[in-house]
């Protein structure tokens, strides 16, 4: 089982990147899936996650309206389409999945929840 990100890079502020976490080992299909990131200095922390049916994302409040996050499983792929960005926003993001058909919306948002990640990808946005 292992997940890859990748997509980051550097952005001017204001600027979009389209994050991909590709899933191999397994069906993407049934797990529900998440982006988290990690600021330099600071604890990692959620951003987003979608159901494995794909219905309602949840969002961190610090980004709805900025950030989407969506899957195709046929590509056994999530992304997380982040729009202006801002220089807080310098982050490692990792994607992460989680197995559990049960998980509320409380759980989805807490980093125990998920039994597998990914390696992280660096956004760095500056001018």
């Amino acid at each position: 089982v292992q997940l890859q990100a990748f997509g980051g890079g550097l952005v001017q502020p204001g600027g979009s990147l389209r994050l991909s976490c590709v899933a191999s080992g397994f069906p993407m299909d049934y797990y529900n899936m998440a982006w988290f990131r990690q600021a330099p200095g600071k604890e990692r922390e959620f951003l987003a996650a979608i159901r494995w049916s794909g219905s309602s994302p949840i969002y961190a409040d610090f980004v709805k309206g900025r950030f989407t996050i969506s899957r195709d499983n046929a590509k056994n792929t999530v992304y997380l389409q982040m729009n202006s960005l801002k220089p807080e926003d310098t982050a490692v993001y990792y994607c992460a999945a989680d197995t559990s058909y049960g998980s509320t919306g409380y759980h989805l948002r807490q980093q125990p929840t998920y039994e597998y990640w990914g390696q992280g990808t660096l956004v760095t946005v500056s001018s």
